[in-house]
């Protein structure tokens, strides 16, 4: 199956995983939701047997087949042993979200057995997080709409090379909440914050007159070169071990400014190494509609 792609859909409860198998439908993929772990490797025979006519497949496999599931570690084993390539792409998302969104479809958590659904999506994180160390791709859905996921996943997967790398950079400020499963994070609240000038605070790290404001410093000179270069180094890392999607996450105070420009610097100069990117700033509207009611 080496032509083929062979995608297994798993991660939290309320993260997103109906979402995206219909995703994967649109992108003519053969799917399967909630198939038992252990009928993969019998799917996965008749999948071979179809020689070429199911190309693109797509499973989605999670904690509502508790019974099976165990057995998982043992079916991903025995692709491995038919010679299939698979990817497994874990869906994340705050505890808080998970809660808003099973209030909203006034559905149950498949582990909830009493009143807390907080004791019951601790549970589910516990039992998924050796299935989650596996993940080729972990997509955090907290900050993501129905379109924004299937575009995501669309950036992601609508590729043809099999050695394509993807990196996705996100600018976050920490006084929203660090994001959850990001490969690497940095703190940038070291360096000189333009927002204590009056001509700069209501700009942001998009802005050329930021940047020129940042780099005249020697402190972010020599953070922005010991930073960029870490990274570039690291990649061939994570190839090796059969990753497909790195992220990466800076922080500043309200991430609007330092994080920003930071992301888009390394975002540039990832390309030029002719990586794939994707950079999303996921706090810069939060910032600029507080200062749009303070003014």
């Amino acid at each position: 199956m080496k032509r083929n792609r062979f995608i297994i859909i798993t991660g939290m409860s309320g993260a997103g995983k109906s979402v995206a198998i219909k995703c994967f439908e649109d992108l003519d993929f053969f799917c399967v939701d909630n198939l038992p772990s252990q009928l993969i490797p019998k799917f996965s025979e008749m999948v071979l047997k179809s020689q070429g006519k199911l190309s693109k497949i797509a499973i989605v496999v999670d904690i509502r087949g508790e019974i099976f599931f165990r057995e998982l570690d043992q079916s991903l084993k025995e692709l491995e042993n038919m010679n299939i390539h698979r990817d497994i792409l874990f869906l994340e998302a705050r505890d808080d979200v998970i809660v808003r969104r099973f209030s909203e479809t006034r559905r149950k958590h498949p582990l909830q057995f009493s009143q807390n659904i907080l004791e019951s999506i601790s549970h589910e994180r516990e039992k998924l997080k050796e299935l989650k160390s596996k993940a080729s791709i972990i997509i955090d859905t907290s900050n993501l709409d129905s379109r924004q996921l299937c575009f995501e996943i669309k950036r992601v997967f609508l590729r043809e090379k099999k050695d394509d790398f993807h990196v996705s950079v996100i600018s976050f400020g920490y006084k929203y909440g660090m994001p959850i499963d990001v490969d690497l994070i940095f703190d940038a609240r070291f360096l000189p914050n333009p927002y204590y000038q009056n001509e700069l605070s209501e700009l942001s790290g998009k802005d050329e007159r930021i940047k020129e404001y940042l780099l005249q410093f020697p402190v972010t000179r020599q953070f922005v070169k010991s930073f960029f270069s870490l990274i570039n180094s690291l990649i061939p890392f994570y190839k090796k071990e059969g990753k497909s999607f790195l992220s990466i996450a800076i922080g500043c105070t309200g991430g609007r400014h330092r994080s920003v420009f930071l992301a888009n610097e390394l975002a540039h100069f990832l390309k030029n190494k002719h990586h794939h990117v994707l950079i999303k700033h996921r706090d810069i509207m939060k910032e600029e509609k507080i200062s749009k009611e303070k003014s």
